[in-house]
């Protein structure tokens, strides 16, 4: 709180007066601020209310049932997944495998940048066969669905050496083995396939493919 003013002598009267005018107009400047802020503030909580108008309630609210928004479907995004990667891997019957065969007795297959020793120690038996799949009675295109999903699975499990079983073709018109050379085409495609080679004579001969996958990552490991 402020000292009260005082004057001692009519000298100091006058710049007295000065003061206490000063200090009234300032409160009183006080006091419009304050309630021009008031009014102020007022308008802008009654701003939706003046803008409106007068309201009523609609009738039968407690009647009124509001429903709550349907869930969205569940999407299956892991399948779509699933089928988008199948399509990615899907096996053409057209694809000229015979310029990407080594010259050989066997027609064995070394992905680029594989050196000649991988089909060799393949040949030899270097890595012990993990797996096969035997192809005998299937349709084209059911030996080649049960291909790809048999290698992708495969390698998803971490096997590095594979067996396919497409036999001589003993059985074929002309005793030509048809399906032998769509094997291998087959087997090209897929990137996960680093080498193949024909079996040994033990192992099944002309009548099948040993192959080597590149590696992958055992499934929980």
């Amino acid at each position: 709180m402020n000292a009260p003013l005082t004057a001692r002598s009519f000298a100091e009267l006058k710049p007295l007066r000065r003061a206490l005018q000063e200090a009234a107009a300032q409160a009183a400047e006080r006091e419009r601020q304050r309630q021009e802020a008031e009014r102020r503030a007022r308008a802008e909580r009654h701003l939706f209310a003046d803008a409106v108008g007068a309201v009523l309630p609609l009738k039968g609210q407690a009647e009124r049932h509001w429903h709550q928004p349907r869930p969205p479907e569940p999407q299956p995004v892991q399948r779509a997944l699933d089928e988008q990667s199948v399509l990615r891997e899907s096996l053409s019957d057209d694809f000229d495998v015979s310029t990407l065969l080594d010259v050989d007795d066997q027609l064995s297959f070394r992905r680029p940048g594989m050196g000649l020793d991988v089909t060799r120690r393949l040949r030899a038996g270097h890595w012990s066969i993990q797996r096969q799949l035997d192809l005998h009675g299937l349709r084209r295109d059911e030996a080649r669905e049960a291909l790809g999903e048999f290698i992708r699975l495969a390698h998803r499990t971490g096997l590095r050496c594979v067996r396919i079983v497409h036999g001589k073709g003993l059985g074929s018109p002309g005793r030509t083995p048809v399906l032998k050379g769509r094997v291998q085409a087959w087997l090209v495609q897929k990137k996960e396939v680093l080498a193949f080679v024909q079996a040994r004579a033990a192992d099944g001969g002309a009548g099948a493919l040993v192959v080597l996958l590149a590696p992958g990552r055992r499934l929980g490991g």
